[in-house]
């Protein structure tokens, strides 16, 4: 068993009413957590980044569980397409804040606790105050600036990170705690993917059950990590397929080098995370002689004498769901083996679901020598927002 990260002193004055002893019954007879892990669990304060689909279960079930504080930081709201998946928001609440149907939701189970809402995007500027204020962060994230972001301020202040990731049929969790001798998330993963090379949720797809089976896992590491119970999956990171239902756990090392967590860090308070991962590495710009172009301006192409063609880089399902009228479908992957079916001399629009893929298309071709590529920025969820309302959107 590992020690609580909730020290005794903290729970010299905390009660448990007669009703929450009730609530709590099944916890309270079990040897491992008895009524001292459910004060331990009360005075907690637990930090969820995110309430989509990871963030969902695990505040629903941290809240069950009698967690007494839960911070939530969120800054969307709710759409039609989060319900597949994000189990804390129903149709009831689509265009509501995230935080606002969290909030209802989390109270309607457990009345009992204390619900912190952050609307704000988790930042530079913001991390280490919230996470000063927490004694377990749970990493609900889906991109890889607020992942490294999440990780650096934890190990800056002794704070474990409860980690989940998902993609298709396949997540995965772990516990980064350096100061508990185990890796950080740098050690794991030392530089960010390229950009645009790593397809999120709403572009490659995830099966709407898997994030709860991944977000409940953290849920457990968490109350373990409170109640002090178990083994925490510190230095060990756990993988799941859900096609074929397996799991395998896979040994972590703490990097030496870790210009965060290593023997001689470099790194002591948080950097600009969208720089290091080279969000901002290409600019914004118009499409005279520049590689984007709006959904209104095609739309004013489309209307006048053609001259250019529309290069569609999804894959065929995502074709069959919605496409722009005589767009040519040509998945990213089979691109660079397919360019003869395009003329170099011939202004060519590319697009995708969200422009990520299709800004990636149009450098590939550019580099090839087709100077007239443009993406089509927002890619077919622009045109459908701005354009087209009948479309599907997936």
């Amino acid at each position: 068993m590992h020690k609580s990260v909730i020290a005794h002193e903290r729970i010299s004055d905390v009660r448990l009413s007669n009703e929450e002893m009730t609530r709590y019954s099944r916890h309270l007879m079990m040897p491992e957590v008895t009524p001292e892990g459910q004060r331990r669990l009360k005075a907690a304060r637990v930090l969820c980044i995110g309430a989509g689909g990871l963030g969902s279960p695990a505040a629903l079930y941290l809240a069950a569980a009698g967690v007494g504080t839960i911070g939530i930081v969120d800054f969307d709201d709710v759409d039609l397409s989060n319900l597949q998946r994000q189990i804390l928001h129903g149709t009831k609440d689509i265009g509501r804040s995230k935080l606002e149907s969290a909030r209802d939701r989390l109270r309607d189970i457990n009345p009992e606790i204390d619900i912190e809402l952050h609307e704000c995007r988790f930042s530079s500027e913001n991390a280490s105050q919230l996470v000063a204020q927490c004694d377990v962060v749970v990493d609900g994230s889906d991109n890889f600036p607020t992942r490294y972001l999440s990780n650096d301020v934890c190990v800056f202040a002794r704070k474990p990170n409860v980690y989940g990731s998902v993609f298709r049929f396949e997540g995965q969790t772990t516990v980064f705690a350096p100061h508990l001798t185990g890796p950080c998330y740098r050690c794991l993963f030392p530089e960010p993917p390229p950009p645009d090379t790593v397809p999120n949720c709403a572009e490659a797809g995830v099966l709407g059950v898997l994030p709860g089976i991944i977000g409940m896992l953290q849920a457990i590491e968490a109350i373990k990590l409170v109640v002090g119970i178990g083994e925490p999956l510190i230095g060990r990171l756990l993988h799941f397929d859900a096609l074929k239902v397996k799991f395998r756990e896979l040994n972590l090392r703490r990097d030496r080098e870790c210009p965060v967590c290593g023997e001689n860090p470099t790194i002591f308070s948080p950097i600009d995370y969208e720089q290091f991962c080279g969000i901002r590495s290409r600019p914004v710009r118009d499409h005279d002689g520049h590689p984007t172009i709006s959904v209104h301006e095609l739309k004013r192409k489309m209307e006048g004498n053609g001259g250019f063609t529309i290069v569609d880089v999804r894959e065929d399902f995502e074709y069959e769901i919605a496409r722009i009228e005589d767009s040519k479908l040509i998945p990213l992957g089979e691109l660079p083996a397919r360019l003869d079916e395009l003329q170099q001399d011939e202004e060519i629009v590319l697009l995708c679901k969200s422009g990520a893929r299709s800004a990636h298309a149009a450098e590939l071709l550019r580099a090839a020598g087709f100077t007239r590529a443009y993406n089509l920025e927002g890619g077919i969820d622009a045109w459908a927002d701005k354009i087209d309302p009948a479309m599907p959107k997936y």
